[in-house]
């Protein structure tokens, strides 16, 4: 790990919509690149652990398409190109993202991993250190953008060590090809388990298993107001510090073509969860047992955070308590595309916000 130790005034970790929304605000509140003008007054870096622009975009699965996404925002500041609704999510949102970059010239490094953000002392208005693999920053303020890809919920059962066919999450997944002719379990009550299960069902011998029976809206599903009502569930869970859920815990499902599709095929049958995996297969809660070779955990993402640990944000409740986009436990620390904010509008909207607070963080602190 390098020891080098550079200075910027806000250190933006995370380079996908949250963290660029982010960039967007600091340059048009006059914070300059602390790498091409690191004497200047008010400066900033974005660091990402990617190695292009793309943020998890550039990760998807290669079937999933422009018309099946649930809604990419415009960044602030640039309208979207015309999107073909065949094209590939993984190819025409990082190719948006990658411009958005150029037309801004955001200071953005990567790859960078970020291992820790420490206090650089017990002055609760001093330096923030931000330790990476390409050295470390010296900041006043962290806008956290981490999102959650990188860190997958991947749940333990009884004899899953012994299983002999194939397992893989979410973000493993290419394409249904891949399992054609098999017998797949698909583990998860979510959008993505969903959409999973009506490509793969078609190729495959599916099923479905959830910890709780899906429930699927039946009142037309408006997804303004349904967007509204999630975002206020979401913020009375975060303000007071509890662990956040799925977003489909909040919002229910959603009678999609895909799911559509999906039921038409029988893929919907949902089964209650197995209790335990055996070598070839699974044994089913009333005690039968279902041959599977492949295991799909579509099981979903928490927030990657591990970097903020030294912090120690958690409360006794096992969530972070948040004061609009601010840690409650360390008001140098914004938190963005996290709680609320994981919505790609959610994210442009708490860029927005976190710049604000952290301008009026920095001005009381220089008076």
């Amino acid at each position: 790990m390098s020891e080098e130790v550079q200075r910027a005034s806000v250190v933006v970790i995370g380079g996908g919509q949250a963290g660029l929304s982010a960039a967007y605000h600091l340059q048009r509140r006059g914070f300059v690149s602390a790498v091409d003008q690191p004497e200047a007054e008010r400066t900033y870096v974005v660091l990402d652990a990617n190695s292009a622009p793309g943020g998890a975009w550039q990760h998807r699965w290669e079937s999933l398409r422009m018309a099946t996404v649930n809604g990419i925002f415009d960044l602030p500041g640039l309208t979207q190109p015309a999107v073909d609704t065949t094209e590939a999510s993984r190819a025409a949102v990082p190719r948006y993202f990658a411009g958005y970059e150029q037309s801004f010239a955001f200071p953005v490094l990567r790859p960078v991993q970020v291992v820790a953000v420490r206090r650089a002392d017990g002055d609760p208005d001093g330096d923030l250190v931000v330790t990476s693999d390409r050295g470390s920053w010296t900041t006043r303020a962290v806008i956290n953008a981490t999102g959650t890809w990188t860190n997958p919920v991947l749940p333990r059962y009884p004899g899953q060590e012994t299983f002999v066919g194939r397992q893989l999450h979410t973000r493993d997944y290419v394409r249904a090809e891949d399992f054609a002719g098999r017998r797949v379990a698909v583990v998860g009550g979510g959008i993505s388990a969903v959409q999973l299960l009506e490509e793969i069902s078609r190729v495959a011998t599916t099923h479905w298993y959830t910890r709780r029976v899906p429930v699927f809206r039946e009142d037309g599903f408006q997804p303004e107001t349904a967007g509204r009502e999630t975002i206020a569930m979401v913020m009375a869970d975060v303000a007071a510090g509890r662990p956040t859920g799925s977003v489909v815990s909040y919002t229910g499902l959603a009678w999609t073509p895909y799911a559509l599709a999906a039921k038409r095929r029988g893929a919907l049958e949902r089964r209650p969860m197995f209790t335990a995996i055996e070598p070839m297969g699974v044994r089913e809660a009333d005690g039968a047992f279902t041959p599977v070779d492949t295991i799909l955990w579509a099981t979903g993402f928490k927030a990657d955070l591990v970097h903020l640990d030294p912090l120690r944000l958690l409360g006794e409740l096992g969530g972070i308590a948040m004061n609009g986009t601010q840690a409650a436990a360390e008001p140098r620390v914004q938190l963005i595309g996290f709680g609320p904010s994981q919505s790609t509008v959610g994210a442009n909207r708490a860029g927005r916000e976190a710049v604000a607070a952290v301008v009026r963080r920095l001005r009381v602190a220089v008076a």
